[in-house]
């Protein structure tokens, strides 16, 4: 199926493994509060189990570097699309009142991005995140 919305992460490639999947899976979450249309019903098995929904599109995620992600924020925020972020400062943080003001004191052009993440329409995440490779 083709969805008229794509939703993309993009993770800096040179963090260790556990970085990679805490940045992904913060950022996801993101755009799942930032987006509850893109939220399935929940899921049974055929023994009546329940489980948690899931989105109903697929998420790629795209592996960058440093000043490539710097490049592709800019790009997300000139077409006007919302944008999830995780910093490096993030990584040092234990609860969400410290990365809000992790993040409130560094402006936008100086952040330190190790991920982010955008929902939008197709066009638009594909130009946003052009020349980011699927992460491997």
């Amino acid at each position: 199926m083709r969805f008229d919305t794509k939703i993309a992460i993009a993770v800096r490639e040179d963090l260790a493994a556990w970085q990679k999947l805490n940045v992904t899976t913060f950022l996801a979450g993101g755009v799942a509060a930032g987006f509850p249309e893109l939220i399935g019903k929940p899921y049974e098995d055929g023994s009546g189990n329940r489980y948690l929904s899931t989105f109903r599109q697929p998420v790629l995620v795209h592996a960058a570097e440093g000043e490539a992600l710097g490049r592709a924020h800019a790009r997300a925020l000139s077409r006007g699309l919302l944008v999830g972020v995780y910093t490096e400062e993030l990584f040092a943080t234990g609860n969400d009142d410290d990365n809000r003001a992790a993040l409130v004191a560094v402006p936008a052009d100086e952040l330190r991005l190790v991920g982010l993440a955008i929902h939008g329409p197709r066009n638009a995440v594909d130009k946003v995140m052009k020349g980011l490779p699927l992460h491997p």
